[in-house]
């Protein structure tokens, strides 16, 4: 069969993984560059991990001092007993890195990653370079998506096994095939922490309409974005259609649209090789 690790993806990287005790959260991360380097976060999907970027790390690192976090709710940082809803995640990207001393970074967010990105770009433009928004959330609230994905997520969180974390990890994926048992493995790990059926209900919040309303980005919420924006969709994501990415780009005033084809919602990990030269070349400005 095809089998991929996450140790194979890291086989080369000189990367380490902490945690960072900041804001009143412990948050675990994936890192990999030098301090002499820009700072460039990568921020996750709902119920996700720091290794949705395992296999871009690598690539990015020879440009950027690079973290890839677990948000709170999420993988082995701190797991907040109360809703989580967008400003708690970017309270927590500030607090790191506020402890960092980073004053602005870069950053590249998927799904949920996307939402937060987006919403610090609009309201803190002072500590924000560029942004990639990757099949980014926060922009639509259709009841069948939202349903099939809070499902998922809380049957693997009452029931972890094999079968179940499986079923949610393909939702992500054009190619279901991708879905390796290491890849299962390493979630199912996280999903087996006692305070994780508490955590995941906590971070299905946005699945709650009235919750998702409230955070959801409006086309004047995205007018305001000022800094260079990439809107990359994909063919095959199951979240919602190309023409969503490509309205979202128009709207932002320095916005412009890429598309993957044959990927799902987690392309960065799909089609790593196309996804790194389509970041890389937009967040280091070599289409300008």
């Amino acid at each position: 069969m095809n089998y991929t690790s996450t140790w194979d993806d890291l086989a080369e990287v000189a990367f380490d993984q902490g945690y960072i005790e900041a804001g009143g959260y412990r948050t675990r991360y994936l890192h990999a560059g030098t301090s002499d380097k820009p700072t460039l976060f990568m921020l996750h999907g709902i119920t996700g991990h720091a290794e949705a970027y395992a296999r871009n790390l690598a690539a990015h690192s020879e440009h950027f001092n690079v973290y890839a976090i677990d948000f709170i709710g999420h993988g082995y940082s701190s797991k907040p007993e109360h809703p989580l809803e967008i400003k708690h995640y970017i309270e927590q990207v500030l607090a790191i890195m506020d402890e960092l001393g980073v004053e602005k970074a870069y950053f590249s967010g998927e799904s949920l990653g996307g939402w937060t990105t987006a919403r610090l770009a609009q309201l803190h433009p002072e500590r924000v370079e560029r942004i990639v928004l990757n099949t980014m959330g926060g922009t639509m609230a259709n009841p069948q998506v939202m349903e099939r994905l809070y499902t998922l997520s809380m049957q693997a969180a009452e029931d972890p096994s094999w079968e179940r974390v499986k079923a949610r990890l393909e939702w992500l994926m054009a190619d279901p095939s991708m879905v390796t048992p290491d890849l299962i493995r390493t979630r199912q790990r996280i999903f087996e922490q006692p305070n994780w059926k508490m955590a995941c209900e906590m971070n299905m919040a946005l699945q709650d309409m009235e919750i998702r309303k409230r955070n959801m980005l409006s086309d004047d919420d995205l007018r305001q974005i000022e800094v260079p924006a990439l809107v990359l969709w994909t063919t095959k994501d199951p979240s919602g259609p190309v023409d969503e990415g490509r309205r979202i780009a128009d709207l932002i005033p320095n916005g412009q649209l890429a598309v993957m084809e044959e990927c799902g919602h987690w392309p960065q990990y799909e089609d790593t090789e196309t996804f790194n030269k389509i970041q890389l070349d937009f967040l280091l400005g070599r289409n300008d």
